[in-house]
């Protein structure tokens, strides 16, 4: 009995730093990968798109052109009180210098505005090809030599400006993502815990999970050709911390619980991972079928976010099991000083907030429920003041020199378009097309460009400023005449998003509601209890928009609404906040299938899991809100209404309406399980006739 004894102890001992070395090892296969993710992210328009749209066949056309891929930029120089000659030497100085130094398309020709107060010069060259590193180069060496100073202004935009802006903001993004992100949990968990050391154990464990999902999505991208933007990193990033730290509150609570009854820290993690292992399996299984809906998307960029965010979620679930138990078990018990759990103790009794709402809501479930309903309604007709679509000028907070530039082309040259259409067409019938746009309505100016590869790219001007409504008319008009031909360049790829993002939502939504619902069927084992969390969560993502309408604009100023914030929002809302109606109900389930009546099973359940609830919540809408801090509005606009709809879906909707419904169903709610019917009354046994002597 006694080696017995100390054969298990030796056990409990030696399976840690088993564990330990295990990670170890992964990270050091990891950290070579890890380390090259930023290489093979891509954030221009057209990387986001798919093969089929006009404008990325525009792009791969080009590529094969002479010369490559061009890249377009407009040096615009402005004085408020109108150009003075010294002026307009000056700017023909400087783009001569630029013509030397680089070879250009065309030799530029500058155009007035009507007022005189301002003179752009289109450069456009084709040295960079597809090399992006390249084309930043260019952009720069034109910048240093196109200045201003005395009142004129000088500022490069156009296309390929705006893609080194854009490039040069994503990049930024991961350091700042992360420390932000980083330092937002550890506050939180500090609240949480009320420990000065038992923080640093999660935190530390999704840092490594974060590195561990870098690595593994380079492998994505290299193996199977996963598109990896500055979008879908930074949320798989905020998914590890933001998930990873849910997993690992639920954990550490059931662990404190179970460190009072049983002695040994090895066994007490046992009997947690026991008691919470399947409900997080569970959650966390559910929100990587969500995600992996996204693979049915259109859109590159919506469709890389899939199985980014899946390996976020999974690198989270695997650390929060394995390595956090791990080193918990290696701390022992002091590392929850100084509310260290004692062997023996019980924790203090006192009435908790979410026991107060559960009573509420158990004494007038049917009016609870109705006020929650209708206060969702109400707050998701903010839906209909959102603004319109995100203009490609108004995607940053700030206001990059490109942008600058287009506002002051927008500005001087309200009549004319400043942003090139480029019509790609077969050079058999080059002239035939030429006369064919140019008698398309719209079109202010057409000219013949490039050929090769027997293709010809045809230069177009529209008459409308860039990605207004008469500007995509005469897109979708030169789309509709030209046949066999593309139709690309900025304003071209916008609508191209915009056309994809409303496809992929009528493909994705319906996908992710079949497959959360039939996972939550075979998991709570009935078909009620399922479309009663379906329903919330999409109540809640509507009333979240809703509340982004109202204030996206007045509140923010932004200018308008990223096209594909619908279908990412729906997403993460739905399968996150499922997630958490998981939790709920599992324990819900626990206390029926104990004998527990049903409304005293559904507040038992909100009693004992609503705090953990809460902290996790908070902590996932607060790494969400961590995004609306960064300079791009589609980054700000997604972490905002996320961050609202945990929040709702956490402290209205998981405490009061899911409560409320189940109180007020009962039994019903467990529909058609076993548990929706009453137990049977025990039947007595049949009385017999009694026997008297000599009856036969």
């Amino acid at each position: 009995m006694g080696a017995a004894i100390a054969s298990v102890r030796r056990r409990w001992r030696v399976v840690p730093w088993v564990v330990l070395g295990l990670w170890i090892a992964v990270m050091v296969i990891a950290s070579p990968f890890a380390s090259k993710l930023g290489e093979v992210q891509r954030d221009r328009a057209v990387d986001y798109l798919p093969n089929s749209a006009d404008s990325t066949q525009v792009a791969k056309i080009q590529d094969r052109l002479p010369g490559g891929e061009t890249s377009e930029m407009v040096v615009v120089y402005h004085r408020d009180g109108g150009l003075t000659g010294a002026d307009r030497e000056a700017a023909a100085r400087q783009i001569q210098e630029i013509s030397g130094a680089h070879t250009l398309a065309a030799e530029p020709v500058g155009v007035d505005s009507a007022d005189g107060t301002t003179l752009m010069y289109p450069v456009a060259s084709n040295e960079p090809g597809q090399d992006e590193d390249a084309r930043d180069a260019l952009v720069n060496e034109v910048r240093d030599v196109a200045r201003g100073g005395d009142g004129l202004s000088v500022e490069v935009g156009g296309e390929a400006a705006l893609a080194t802006d854009a490039g040069e903001v994503y990049s930024s993004l991961n350091g700042p993502l992360l420390y932000t992100t980083v330092a937002v949990v550890a506050v939180l968990l500090i609240v949480i815990y009320r420990s000065p050391f038992l923080w640093l154990v999660p935190l530390v464990v999704a840092g490594i999970a974060d590195f561990l999902s870098m690595g593994v999505a380079y492998g994505l991208n290299q193996w199977f050709g996963t598109a990896v933007s500055g979008q879908s990193s930074g949320i798989m990033t905020i998914l590890v911390f933001g998930a990873g730290t849910d997993y690992a509150l639920l954990l550490v609570s059931r662990y404190r619980e179970e460190l009072r009854t049983v002695e040994r820290p090895y066994d007490a993690m046992v009997r947690a991972l026991r008691g919470c292992g399947p409900a997080v399996l569970a959650s966390s299984g559910t929100v990587a079928a969500g995600l992996l809906c996204l693979l049915a998307a259109d859109l590159n960029s919506s469709r890389g976010m899939g199985p980014l965010g899946t390996v976020g979620v999974l690198c989270a679930l695997l650390a929060m099991l394995t390595l956090l138990p791990a080193l918990l078990v290696l701390l022992g018990r002091r590392v929850f000083w100084p509310l260290v759990p004692r062997y023996g103790s019980a924790p203090k009794a006192r009435r908790s907030l979410f026991a107060a709402m559960g009573d509420s809501a158990g004494r007038r479930p049917r009016t609870v429920l109705l006020g929650g309903a209708l206060l969702l309604g109400a707050l998701a007709l903010g839906t209909l003041n959102l603004p319109g679509d995100l203009k490609q000028e108004d995607s940053f907070t700030s206001t990059p020199d490109a942008v600058a530039a287009m506002q002051t082309l927008a500005a001087a040259y309200p009549e004319r378009g400043t942003q090139p259409i480029t019509v790609i067409t077969p050079t058999d019938g080059a002239d035939t097309t030429l006369a064919q746009v140019r008698d398309t309505g719209g079109v202010g100016s057409a000219e013949r460009g490039r050929s090769g590869d027997g293709w010809t790219e045809i230069t177009v001007l529209a008459d409308a400023p860039p990605q207004s409504a008469q500007e995509t008319r005469t897109i979708e008009e030169l789309r509709d005449r030209l046949d066999g031909s593309y139709v690309g360049g900025a304003s071209a790829e916008q609508l191209d998003l915009k056309d994809t993002n409303a496809r992929d939502r009528t493909i994705v939504v319906p996908l992710v509601l079949l497959s959360v619902l039939l996972i939550l069927v075979v998991l709570l084992r009935s078909l009620v209890a399922p479309l009663l969390l379906v329903a919330a969560v999409v109540a809640v993502w509507g009333a979240s928009l809703g509340i982004g309408g109202l204030v996206f604009g007045p509140l923010f100023g932004f200018g308008g609404t990223d096209p594909g914030l619908g279908l990412l929002s729906f997403v993460f809302l739905v399968a996150l906040g499922v997630d958490y109606g998981i939790f709920l109900m599992h324990r819900m389930r626990e206390e029926a299938l104990k004998g527990a009546e049903p409304s005293a099973a559904a507040l038992t359940a909100l009693r004992t899991t609503g705090g953990v609830i809460a902290s996790a919540g908070m902590v996932l809408a607060a790494t969400f809100a961590v995004l609306i801090t960064m300079p791009m509005v589609p980054l700000a606009e997604l972490g905002f209404v996320i961050a609202v709809g945990v929040l709702l879906d956490t402290f209205l909707v998981r405490t009061y309406l899911v409560t409320s419904a189940s109180v007020a169903l009962r039994r019903a709610v467990w529909w058609p399980g076993p548990l929706s019917r009453a137990p049977g009354r025990p039947v007595p046994p049949k009385e017999t006739e009694p026997v008297t002597a000599g009856t036969r």
